[in-house]
């Protein structure tokens, strides 16, 4: 009798702690927690695309170059207090300026080496008709590269957190400054006192 209460006591926990999910669309806005999320990741790439694509310098770029710039992602540093992957929103400002037809883009440090270490191989073990040569890259013309910021303040229960982000595409040649664009979000959050 006691293994059996001790078995059902068991099943009820497991039963209590174990999550509910329920999926949702992907365009639907849910904050949680109050913190940073795809929501805000997606508005800051939006905002930063139209800005950055309506700047001077592109317009600058292509009458005197006559060619679309080639852009590559540098380091977008996090200086918030939480855990945020600055890649969601790099990733989509990326994509859509690759989309966009405007703009080309190199790829980044870390695949490069991938990309580096598969011509090593290829170099070795592949076919000379289809092996690919070393010194055939395409430099970029500008860096883009950032902060991610966060201010909060809160008392008690309540809180206002203030985000801004701030990217720079920089001209890798002369290291001028082309285009700084900027997105601020701001969070009221009140959290309900949990009673248990």
């Amino acid at each position: 009798m006691k293994k059996l209460l001790i078995a059902l006591l068991a099943v009820s926990f497991v039963g209590a702690c174990s999550p509910s999910v329920r999926r949702i669309e992907t365009n639907v806005v849910k904050d949680v927690s109050g913190g940073w999320n795809d929501t805000d990741a997606q508005m800051v790439a939006q905002e930063m695309i139209t800005d950055c694509l309506n700047g001077g310098w592109y317009t600058k770029f292509l009458m005197q170059k006559g060619k679309e710039p080639t852009v590559i992602v540098g380091t977008v540093n996090n200086k918030t207090m939480e855990h945020i992957n600055t890649d969601v929103f790099i990733e989509e400002m990326q994509r859509a300026l690759i989309n966009s037809g405007k703009v080309n883009f190199v790829a980044s440090k870390d695949e490069r080496g991938e990309i580096r270490t598969e011509r090593l191989e290829q170099d070795e073990f592949a076919s000379e008709e289809t092996r690919k040569a070393f010194g055939r890259e395409i430099g970029a013309d500008f860096m883009l590269s950032g902060v991610l910021s966060s201010v909060v303040d809160q008392a008690g229960s309540k809180a206002v957190v203030f985000y801004q982000v701030n990217l720079k595409l920089i001209n890798i040649e002369t290291n001028q400054i082309v285009w700084n664009g900027q997105k601020q979000i701001k969070k009221f959050v009140k959290r309900s006192k949990v009673s248990f």
